[in-house]
C-alpha cells in the first residue's frame, strides 16, 4: 500500500486530496494544525482506517521537527505541500509586514524545511514524488499588480522547490509544483473568477502526479497537465 502524507488536510484541496487517496487505498498521513478540531477531515478518517491523522503547522519549526522525529522510518511514496495561507492585509498603503513574514514562514519556509526533513522516509518510499501546491499569482511573467504578499510567498516557493528539485533529482525524487486551478473553496470565495470544483482540480492533479516521469523535475503544472510560465 503507497503512502502519502499530506499538508493542509482539513478542508479544501487538502481534504479533497486526503478523501480521494484513501478511497484509492493508499495509506493516508494526513496534516493540519489541530486535528481534534477538524471535524470534516475527523469524519473521514472514522470512515477510512487508512487515513491516520498527525498534528503539523508548517509555520512552526518546532512541529515540524516533531513530525518528522513521530515518522522516522516511515516510508513515503508522495509528499504534498498543500499548506498554505493567502494574503489579505498587505497591499500598497497598507503593508502589514508581520503578516508577509507569516505568510512566507507558511507557504514557503515550511514546505521547504519539511521536505528536507522528510528525505529519509521518501528515499525509503517507492514512489519518490514531492508535490508542492503553488499558484499562478506565483508567476512573474503572468504577474497583474496587487496581492504582494501572496504572489511574492509563491514566487519564492516556485523558486525554492525547483532548485531543491534539481538537487533531489540524482537521488531519483520527481519534485515539482503545481496550479490547482482558481478552485471553489473557502479560500477562493468571493470575486468574478469562474471556479474549479475541488473535485475536478483535485482529479486532474492526481492524473498528472500518477503519469509524473523523471525528466519533469522541477516544472511547473497546472491541475490539467500544462507547463506554466516561470
Amino acid at each position: 500500500m503507497p503512502t502519502v502524507l499530506i499538508t493542509g488536510s482539513s478542508r479544501g484541496i487538502g481534504l479533497e486530496f486526503t478523501r480521494a487517496y484513501a478511497a484509492k487505498g493508499w495509506q493516508v498521513l494526513a496534516t493540519c494544525r489541530k486535528p481534534v478540531q477538524a471535524d470534516a477531515l475527523q469524519a473521514l478518517a472514522a470512515a477510512h482506517k487508512n487515513i491516520s491523522l498527525h498534528a503539523l503547522d508548517v509555520a512552526d519549526e518546532a512541529s515540524i521537527t516533531a513530525l518528522a522525529a513521530a515518522l522516522q522510518g516511515q516510508p513515503i511514496d508522495l509528499l504534498i505541500n498543500n499548506a498554505g495561507i493567502g494574503g489579505a492585509g498587505v497591499e500598497l498603503g497598507a503593508l502589514d509586514l508581520n503578516r508577509w513574514r507569516t505568510l512566507f514562514d507558511t507557504n514557503v519556509l515550511g514546505p521547504a524545511k519539511l521536505t528536507d526533513l522528510l528525505l529519509p522516509n521518501l528515499l525509503a518510499g517507492n514512489g519518490r514524488m514531492v508535490v508542492s501546491i503553488s499558484s499562478t499569482l506565483g508567476s512573474i511573467a503572468r504577474s497583474s499588480g496587487g496581492n504582494y504578499a501572496y504572489r511574492s510567498t509563491k514566487a519564492a516557493l516556485n523558486m525554492t522547490m525547483r532548485s531543491m528539485a534539481l538537487d533531489l533529482a540524482p537521488r531519483g525524487i520527481v519534485s515539482v509544483l503545481m496550479s490547482p486551478g482558481i478552485v471553489d473553496t473557502d479560500f477562493t470565495r468571493g470575486g468574478r473568477m469562474p471556479k474549479i470544483p475541488v473535485g475536478d482540480s483535485v482529479a486532474g492533479m492526481m492524473r498528472v502526479i500518477e503519469g509524473l516521469k523523471p525528466e519533469q523535475a522541477g516544472q511547473f503544472l497546472r491541475y490539467s497537465g500544462e507547463t506554466v510560465e516561470w
